[in-house]
């Protein structure tokens, strides 16, 4: 054969490589030009289809979200069958307290992907329960903060002029009078009628164990920490303070429905605490931002405000508590990278913005809560978010009665704090394991 020859049929032969190669790449785009993508989630079809439309990938013809609203109290059972069947989601958007307990069946974002660096550059401090050794577990969606909401005439009717900054000023008293002692009043029987703080029991407490968790946060104690052998229980630690946070966390929540106590306050046999806030006749309450308009549509009349929740005085530290939803990725997708993109999106800021603006609460994006509403309930959600921390729950209803019954144990009498402090560790521990 001649030279000729030999070198066309060389060049045919490549181009009919690459023809072949070309033709199967195309082939496969055609077949992944529209990628669809799930997500389930507890949280309203309005607020993730008003994300979807402020973000980026709203007008996109290659990446399809659909969204599949959730019953809270059957979605681990659902999505646990859902991935036995191979018909689970891409995608789920969780509360924090849920996060932990599904991780297994999620997806950890190689800090490749996303930098811790970024994460923390664009997300609140609150976020970073998410930042494992690993990767990122989840991206931060909406926050929901604890404030205290307060009753103005029952403040203005015993001439104090403003909210409680610490929450020393609940029992403290000198040069002013303690807001139990201005506040609370008691009937010729000693049945406590109108109250200054619900604190102290557990079942008529509305957010108790959000509550509980926020004291033991601000005292100094993480509740569950990581460590290089993984997560354990803090409880019972000390971290160098005098007094054991969890011990101090403890007995300030429960002095306030001890009868024999001067800050006695609360008990049982009253109304749950929210109903007494709606009635007039609970000066402070405790509650999340989101429950602000369902305390206006209750009662119209009651005449309220909204502040920050009280701090310890002279803390090296000022610390919130909040409930977070987050995106992540589920494990089993079969779309890893379009979910990646979708997550991404939603989490952008004009979507979080636009969660905003329906549900009324702060962003979790740092960029936009440097800009404060000009309404003054949104001014304090914002703020409150900067402050808010939550913690690595390993299952949130086990650990609802762990935190029952250590409360239950200590007002009951059964228990010191000290051994009640030292079960609940055991449990949180065993939980873990």
């Amino acid at each position: 054969m001649s030279n000729f020859k030999t070198i066309l049929t060389a060049v045919f032969a490549v181009c009919i490589v690459v023809g072949l190669g070309v033709f199967a790449l195309s082939k496969a785009n055609s077949g992944a030009s529209v990628a669809h993508v799930t997500v389930w989630g507890t949280v309203s079809d309005a607020v993730f289809q008003e994300a979807l439309r402020a973000s980026s990938i709203a007008k996109s013809k290659t990446l399809i979200l659909s969204y599949f609203q959730k019953d809270p109290t059957t979605f681990d059972a659902s999505f646990v069958n859902a991935l036995a069947e191979g018909t689970g989601p891409d995608i789920v958007l969780l509360r924090e307290d849920s996060i932990y307990k599904n991780k297994s069946k999620l997806f950890t974002i190689p800090y490749a992907n996303i930098s811790q660096r970024t994460f923390k550059d664009t997300f609140i401090e609150g976020g970073e329960i998410f930042l494992y050794p690993d990767g990122v577990v989840a991206l931060p969606f909406m926050i929901d903060p604890l404030v205290m909401y307060w009753n103005r005439d029952l403040f203005t009717n015993n001439l104090i002029a403003e909210p409680p900054k610490f929450w020393d000023q609940f029992y403290v008293t000198g040069t002013t009078t303690s807001l139990i002692d201005a506040i609370t009043r008691r009937d010729a029987s000693a049945n406590i009628t109108q109250s200054a703080l619900a604190f102290g029991e557990w079942d008529n407490v509305t957010n108790a164990k959000e509550i509980v968790s926020l004291l033991l946060l601000q005292a100094g104690t993480p509740i569950i920490a990581q460590t290089s052998n993984g997560l354990t229980s803090v409880l019972v630690a000390q971290f160098d303070y005098p007094i054991t946070p969890g011990s101090a966390a403890l007995n300030f929540y429960t002095q306030f429905s001890n009868p024999t106590a001067q800050t006695y306050t609360w008990n049982r046999a009253l109304p749950l605490s929210l109903n007494f806030f709606l009635s007039g006749n609970l000066a402070t309450y405790v509650g999340f931002a989101s429950e602000l308009l369902s305390i206006q549509q209750k009662n119209p009349n009651l005449n309220f405000d909204v502040t920050y929740v009280p701090q310890i005085r002279k803390t090296p530290k000022k610390i919130d508590f909040a409930h977070m939803y987050a995106l992540s990725i589920v494990k089993q997708s079969k779309s890893i990278s379009s979910a990646f993109l979708a997550i991404n999106a939603l989490t952008e800021s004009s979507a979080v913005d636009a969660v905003g603006k329906i549900t009324n609460l702060p962003p979790v994006r740092r960029n936009l809560l440097s800009n404060l509403p000009s309404d003054a309930f949104r001014a304090v959600f914002y703020n409150s978010a900067i402050l808010s921390h939550a913690w690595i729950d390993p299952n949130p209803s086990a650990t609802t009665n762990i935190f029952r019954d250590m409360i239950n144990g200590i007002t009951s009498g059964r228990m010191r704090i000290s051994e009640s402090l030292s079960v609940a560790n055991d449990s949180l521990g065993a939980l873990l394991r």
